[in-house]
């Protein structure tokens, strides 16, 4: 082998592990989160949702892919008829949630449950218990919420 292609092939290795150790290096800490920390940032729900409901981001931006959220309402709340154009990954942490996707009968959630809602899957909740509900939701998409007007189920 040339001296040239060896310096050449080094050249490369030394740029390609430079930009390496600086991606490494540029990575967040882990996170970790309780539902009541004081470092989430609540804020309110779409203007369709009634008052009382509240979001917060755990993990990137709500705007971009694989955002994390905890999704917080209050009991005897009801979360109108609506869908997300992202496929949606929840666990249940705290309260009980009766959901209906459409064409499905009413399924509650309890601490500890979990629940897939694939995209474009119109559903509808009540948070049925004697406490609020607050759910860990996981995003493949941007967090976007569209609501529908006619009802089913």
């Amino acid at each position: 082998m040339s001296q040239l292609l060896r310096d050449v092939i080094l050249a490369a290795l030394l740029l390609v592990t430079s930009f390496a150790l600086a991606d490494a290096s540029a990575q967040k800490p882990a996170q970790v989160f309780s539902i009541n920390d004081a470092q989430l940032k609540w804020r309110s729900c779409p203007a369709f949702i009634p008052k009382g409901c509240k979001i917060a981001v755990l993990h990137r931006d709500s705007r971009k892919d694989n955002a994390d959220i905890f999704f917080k309402v209050p009991t005897n709340f009801t979360i109108p008829r609506h869908w997300h154009t992202s496929p949606e990954r929840i666990v249940m942490v705290s309260g009980q949630l009766e959901i209906t996707y459409d064409g499905q009968q009413p399924t509650v959630l309890k601490p500890g449950t979990y629940a897939y809602g694939p995209a474009k899957l119109p559903h509808k909740a009540s948070c049925v218990s004697g406490n609020p509900c607050i759910l860990f939701i996981a995003y493949e998409g941007p967090v976007d919420t569209v609501p529908t007007m006619s009802q089913t189920n």
